[in-house]
């Protein structure tokens, strides 16, 4: 990142994880961000026009559990911090977590830079019984401090009236004379070789000793020759203190926020717990969490596998395209186009219209629409994140923590991005298990709802079956990566937002958002997808292909040798694939469906995801994961062949 004219009014939003940064980038921007309930939403830096301002730049950073830096996400924000030229920044705080908050708020006021402190989600804080003297701690930081709700735009006019009053905030801390001396031996040294144009000597001080990898690159970038003397002062700091000198500055940042915060709350009144709070202790209990979770499932298949994909999949394809779309536009375009082959390209057995465009709105948008706005409601009711507890100690199997269980959730929306958001997890081991479980076994939202639609069709067993078979073969796959792959896993910490009811505006606005990304990019796809089959058919290809598949896909798959077909359209979308095999339910059998099912997820990941995979594995390493899936996909969907035969024969 490298500061631009156009990021010279840069305002940046800080904050810990879910306390609603995104949702205050919307209300300020106007600027459509994913916004969910649930840490990980934002994993690079976003940035848009202000409204209140055209010429600021509001920058959304991604959640920050502590400075100095650990993660990449943590990392990124810190990147962002000294590479952007700023006006000031906006910490977001949780008003529920006062504490939690005012410990970065202790570390970010010695940068030096001009702040403003919202207090959002203030109206949960005063549900609870917690209240917070503002002007106290307004004057207290020397900065003003505005409550907030970003969800209904309260207090979104007085922050940025405040924005105007930003300000340098107070130090908090104070530290023992000898780490003191430390600190301001390593600013004088920074000041001198390395100065910062906008930040603090102290704060780059603190981060530098605290061992804030990005800190200490930045000054590698800019001391030159001078940099073995800092590096001599941070080794002699480290030698001289009593005890670890990152845990010795960070425990000063918890006293310090802990003693302000227990002066600036007025009233914590002890009450039984909120419904909402009851709630979210529940879905997370170790004998009640698992029966809700089976109960959600459920009721998500019922939703999407039952209502979408047979109810308005079958208004959709049997009565508006199949009874009026198809044959008006066959009869306009028999009429009109005089060359054969463009008819045939544009209403045949693989025709643009016939196929690509009835595949993806009259089986995949019915489909895809119930699964994004089921999918908001739970993002928006905050029960995904507590999905990190439950699995956690299944997650622990496999090498990984329940922090994992986020990208794979979001995976279920779009793997290409899922395999993004993995940058949320400390570690390139958890990274690397992560990103080769997402694109083995799990399905994007295009393919779940198709996979839902077919068996749900069947038999809600043979649901129960292809879920078996993916939730095993991931637990299998991710036990054996966890043994292959060196390193150790790291304990689960993670923030959970209170449990409320979806706020259906934010749940609308998401689908709509979603959607919006499908029809610009599956469209052009499902397209792109038929005229391969097109041209594959006509030159004779296509027919080589399925007669070539047919040992593998009519021997040990069980299928009809046409479904070879389904798979050469895997190559380019996995839910392309599955839409093929979904268009031949009626020939297939139920353990012939389960087992298609099985296979084209397994099956290789789509080209987007690929070449995401490369992007954060590099070619080598994305490949080689391609190599093992296909060869993989089609042992494991034999082998289910074999056993469902000789259960069910």
């Amino acid at each position: 990142m490298t500061t631009s004219s156009s990021a010279a009014n840069a305002i940046l939003l800080v904050g810990h994880p879910n306390v609603g940064k995104s949702v205050l980038f919307h209300r300020l921007t106007g600027a459509y961000v994913n916004v969910s309930n649930y840490p990980g939403t934002t994993v690079e830096v976003t940035r848009a026009s202000a409204r209140f301002d055209r010429e600021a730049m509001l920058l959304d950073t991604p959640g920050v559990l502590a400075l100095p830096s650990r993660s990449d996400d943590e990392r990124a924000t810190m990147r962002a911090l000294l590479n952007e030229s700023s006006r000031c920044l906006v910490q977001v705080g949780d008003a529920k977590n006062l504490r939690r908050t005012l410990t970065l708020t202790a570390l970010l006021a010695e940068l030096g830079l001009p702040m403003v402190l919202a207090l959002n989600m203030h109206d949960e804080a005063a549900a609870r019984g917690v209240m917070v003297d503002i002007p106290a701690l307004s004057e207290e930081l020397g900065i003003p401090v505005l409550a907030t709700v970003a969800t209904g735009g309260e207090g979104i006019g007085e922050l940025t009236h405040g924005l105007g009053h930003a300000q340098r905030a107070e130090a908090l801390l104070r530290y023992d004379p000898e780490i003191e001396a430390d600190i301001e031996r390593m600013a004088d040294a920074i000041s001198r070789y390395a100065p910062h144009p906008q930040m603090a000597a102290r704060g780059l001080a603190i981060l530098y000793l605290g061992g804030d990898s990005v800190v200490a690159d930045w000054l590698a970038g800019h001391a030159g020759d001078k940099l073995p003397q800092l590096e001599a002062l941070r080794q002699s700091a480290t030698e001289r203190a009593e005890g670890d000198l990152p845990a010795l500055l960070a425990r000063e940042r918890t006293e310090a926020a802990d003693t302000l915060a227990a002066s600036v709350i007025q009233r914590a009144v002890k009450s039984s717990p909120l419904l909402s709070q009851r709630i979210g202790q529940y879905v997370v209990h170790p004998l009640w969490g698992v029966p809700i979770l089976l109960a959600v499932l459920y009721a998500v298949y019922q939703f999407v596998g039952v209502f979408g994909a047979s109810v308005l999949v079958g208004l959709m394809e049997k009565d508006l395209f199949e009874g009026i779309l198809n044959p008006a536009f066959t009869n306009l375009v028999n009429a009109v186009v005089t060359a054969p082959w463009l008819s045939e390209l544009l209403v045949g057995q693989y025709g643009l219209w016939t196929m690509g465009m009835t595949y993806a709105l009259a089986l995949i948008l019915p489909i895809v629409t119930t699964f994004f706005f089921a999918f908001g409601v739970l993002e928006d009711s905050g029960y995904l994140p507590r999905l990190t507890v439950i699995a956690n100690r299944l997650f622990a199997l496999i090498g990984l923590n329940g922090r994992a269980v986020l990208p794979m959730v979001l995976g279920l929306g779009c793997v290409t991005m899922a395999t993004l958001t993995t940058r949320i997890l400390h570690s390139p081991r958890e990274r690397l298990i992560t990103i080769f479980l997402l694109a083995l076994a799990i399905p994007c939202s295009a393919q779940l709802g198709v996979v839902l639609g077919m068996l749900g069709g069947v038999s809600f067993a043979a649901v129960v079956v292809w879920a078996i078979a993916m939730v095993g073969i991931l637990l299998l796959a991710g036990f054996l990566a966890a043994k292959l792959i060196p390193g150790r896993r790291i304990p689960l910490v993670t923030e959970l937002p209170p449990m409320r009811l979806p706020i259906i505006a934010n749940v609308l606005k998401k689908t709509g958002g979603r959607l919006k990304w499908y029809l610009i990019e599956v469209i052009p796809l499902f397209l792109l997808g038929t005229f391969i089959m097109y041209a594959l058919d006509k030159s004779g290809a296509l027919p080589a292909i399925i007669e070539a598949g047919e040992p593998l896909v009519s021997g040990w798959l069980g299928l009809p040798k046409e479904a070879s077909a389904a798979f050469v359209m895997g190559f380019l979308r996995r839910d392309f694939g599955a839409t093929g095999l979904f268009t031949m339910a009626h020939s297939l059998s139920p353990i012939q469906a389960v087992v298609g099912m099985i296979t084209i997820t397994l099956f290789i990941p789509c080209f987007a995801s690929l070449m995401m995979m490369v992007k954060e594995q590099g070619t080598k390493v994305a490949l080689g994961m391609v190599a093992v899936i296909v060869p993989f996909a089609f042992f494991i969907g034999g082998l289910f062949n074999l056993l469902l035969r000789a259960i069910w024969s």
